[in-house]
């Protein structure tokens, strides 16, 4: 059951979840940005063009400071020695020239404005003939690039078209790079490069991040990506038993960092430690699983499949929960470390389905998923057998969490008939 901040519960592992103090920060407010005046200030030189306008450069006369008009002197000196009719019949020439000159010139100057705009003309149908001359192979989209097409009987994003926070468009793109990642983060049944541990103390772990998960109301996802976390650094460093829980906590810090809008702070993690560890410690601990990670955190984890996977069935709440419930016991099997987050969460969510007599894998969920029943098989047959075991005393958190209303009550429902099952398994 989900305790509110503040209650204190009690714990398997031999630590304590403290009543968390509300840290509040206040933002600090930005001082006022001074919105600068688009008019030059007073005696400020105005804006202007670096350059003339180019196209009317023959309209532009443009006289140089320093240089002196040299043929205005030539005219005042010619027209103080010539006679009046001299000076009148060089006026009637000059000004006959000019015309003609002027005539000329902008004759020029429309031939060639002519001449551009049929070449560009030229330019532009060449460039149309070439396009359509081009083969459509050209033209086309390369494969790797194009979009899959969905047949509408599989389509279950277009109801979501408007929202576009549920990114309908890609939905399917994401989850496809979600399973091809997967393969990068496969993991091996590391237990026996671990001298000091065994696979149930990784479950007393497990069920003691299940608390904290609970204790600090965080998210799903936070909880499945700080057990994958702590499996891949597991995976690559040996730990002593001591410091197992350092790792666990540790592990749930950065994937509260990752996934939580406001992630508890490190005091909380050590708190909940009993003060078993320095704040030095845990600092230097989470360099090391993120080192070791080489930064790349973002692992796919079964959750994401899961819902995404009961959306394309529309189960219910109901269903989904029992779904969760099998997903999350699972975490604490060490046989089912190696299996991949997608096939784990279509196996869970095949068990809850012939649980709630639903059917079995429908072709929707072998588009979406990839499976086909033949792959679900062996995963099925070990989450059989592991929630037939007879419970653990010490290890309760899940089991108490979904015998819960909240929960719909899912771990108290009876298991599934081994040949129902089995029945669905051969279909």
């Amino acid at each position: 059951m989900p305790l509110p901040r503040g209650k204190k519960p009690t714990v398997t592992a031999g630590s304590k979840i403290p009543k968390l103090s509300a840290t509040t920060t206040e933002n600090q407010e930005e001082g006022p940005q001074v919105k600068r005046s688009s008019s030059p200030p007073h005696g400020a030189p105005k804006k202007r063009t670096a350059f003339i306008d180019i196209t009317n450069a023959h309209k532009v006369q443009i006289s140089l400071p320093g240089r002196k008009k040299e043929t205005s002197k030539k005219q005042a000196k010619k027209t103080s020695s010539t006679s009046v009719s001299a000076k009148n019949q060089a006026n009637l020439k000059k000004s006959s020239s000019v015309s003609s000159e002027g005539t000329s010139a902008e004759r020029e100057r429309t031939d060639a404005e002519e001449e551009e705009e049929e070449a560009q003309r030229d330019v532009a149908t060449s460039v149309e003939e070439l396009v359509v001359a081009a083969p459509p192979a050209a033209r086309e989209v390369p494969a790797h690039l194009q979009k899959q097409a969905i047949p509408e009987e599989f389509d279950i994003d277009s109801e979501n078209s408007e929202d576009c926070y549920m990114c309908p468009e890609y939905a399917k793109e994401i989850f496809d790079y979600l399973k091809q990642r997967e393969e990068k983060f496969v993991l091996c049944d590391y237990m026996p490069q671990q001298p000091s541990l065994n696979p149930e103390m990784r479950a007393i772990l497990i069920d003691w991040l299940v608390e904290v998960q609970e204790n600090f109301e965080l998210y799903h996802e936070t909880l499945y990506l700080a057990v994958k976390m702590t499996d891949h650094y597991l995976s690559q460093t040996p730990v002593h038993r001591e410091m197992l829980q350092l790792v666990g906590s540790t592990a749930m810090l950065i994937a509260s960092k990752f996934e939580e809008r406001s992630p508890p702070c490190v005091d909380d993690f050590l708190y909940i430690c009993d003060d078993a560890y320095k704040r030095e410690e845990l600092i230097s601990t989470e360099a090391s699983i993120l080192q070791k990670l080489s930064f790349d955190i973002n692992i796919p984890i079964p959750y994401r499949f899961l819902r995404r996977y009961a959306k394309c069935v529309s189960a219910g709440m109901d269903t989904l929960t029992l779904a969760r419930y099998f997903c999350e016991m699972s975490l604490m099997e060490m046989e089912l470390v190696t299996e991949r987050g997608s096939l784990l969460a279509s196996a869970c969510l095949l068990m809850a389905l012939v649980a709630k007599d639903l059917g079995g894998w429908s072709p929707i969920l072998q588009f979406h998923s990839g499976y086909q029943m033949s792959d679900l098989a062996p995963v099925v047959r070990k989450l059989h057998t592991m929630l037939l075991a007879p419970p653990d005393d010490k290890l309760r958190a899940i089991r108490n969490k979904y015998s819960h209303k909240v929960f719909f009550e899912v771990a108290s429902l009876p298991l599934v008939n081994v040949d129902i099952l089995e029945k669905v398994l051969s279909q």
